[in-house]
């Protein structure tokens, strides 16, 4: 195979899109970077999907030193929100003899272990586990806000507010969660707080990023902020052990990574690492990629490649 044959790996997620551009040696040649690109029900957000992934693309094969009429031996998309709807759009924008558009569980897993089989917990505004084991893979959690997203920044924030709305009315415990509230917020009680979570000025990624208040509270000593905090990282942990427990035999040594705001937390990353380590036989390893170099070691899956990744 031609060193000089290109592969693509696009990580499209809810916040930005990244895409890698790599020769057949794993150097990776090019990046480029753009905005959200998660949704394309409408007109006017295909028209948006569209622009962001020629945007992205311009970047990278620009950095790449490469024209528009690059084309790719492999090219792997890791899309938020599911690949099901973006297989005929994507093709639109780049030209390519093998493709694989999945879902960002797939490439922040082949990221964070370097390709390897285990288990990648993803816990931002909310939560998932994936893992797999060869050619059997499994997913568990991401049920959204409502139903699930245990451990995610906002699942920390909505156990927050439940334990200031159970202060302010008298039959929970003191903590400093309430004062922290109404300062983050500008309002004069919880139960102001709870009914402007309701509004769209505080959307969903709003809320979750008071998470990190309720850090800076378990670090100043409030028990309360504590014990949600221990309890993000058992509820991620549990979604953990339940994908290790389908997929591998309870001897068998499983490696574990994580990716997402929420691991910044400390409490929260050591609660889980300590939970898998002792109870599950889990290995919890730092990241050593992410989303859209997990994307290129799929493209170069697909082509039967399996070169150590490099960066320019």
């Amino acid at each position: 195979m031609n060193s000089r044959e290109l592969f693509l790996g696009v990580d499209g997620g809810q916040s930005s899109t990244k895409a890698l551009i790599g020769d057949a040696s794993g150097r990776v040649l090019g990046r480029g970077t753009a905005g959200p690109c998660n949704h394309v029900s409408g007109d006017a957000a295909r028209d948006k999907f569209l622009r962001t992934i020629g945007e992205c693309m311009s970047s990278a094969r620009a950095d790449a030193g490469l024209g528009t009429d690059a084309r790719f031996r492999a090219a792997c998309f890791g899309m938020s929100g599911g690949p099901e709807d973006k297989v005929a759009l994507l093709k639109q924008v780049v030209d390519a003899e093998q493709w694989l558009v999945t879902h960002d569980g797939m490439i922040a897993l082949s990221g964070a272990l370097s390709g390897a089989d285990g288990i990648v917990a993803i816990a931002g505004t909310g939560s998932i586990v994936f893992g797999r084991n060869g050619s059997r893979t499994m997913r568990a959690g991401g049920w959204g806000y409502v139903f699930g997203d245990e451990g995610g920044a906002f699942w920390i924030v909505r156990q927050a507010l439940r334990a200031a709305l159970r202060y302010e009315e008298g039959w929970g415990e003191k903590t400093a969660l309430h004062q922290m509230l109404l300062e983050s917020t500008g309002v004069s009680s919880a139960n102001e707080a709870l009914h402007l979570f309701y509004t769209s000025d505080w959307h969903r990624s709003r809320v979750a990023r008071l998470a990190a208040e309720v850090e800076l509270a378990a670090q100043s000593g409030d028990g309360v902020a504590a014990t949600i905090l221990r309890q993000a990282g058992d509820s991620l942990a549990e979604l953990v052990s339940t994908v290790r427990a389908k997929l591998w035999a309870p001897d068998q040594e499983v490696t574990a990574s994580f990716i997402g705001g929420v691991f910044r937390s400390a409490a929260v990353l050591s609660r889980f690492s300590e939970a898998l380590r002792t109870s599950w036989n889990v290995d919890v390893q730092p990241p050593v990629w992410g989303g859209e170099a997990g994307a290129l070691i799929e493209a170069y899956r697909l082509a039967d490649l399996h070169p150590n990744l490099r960066e320019v």
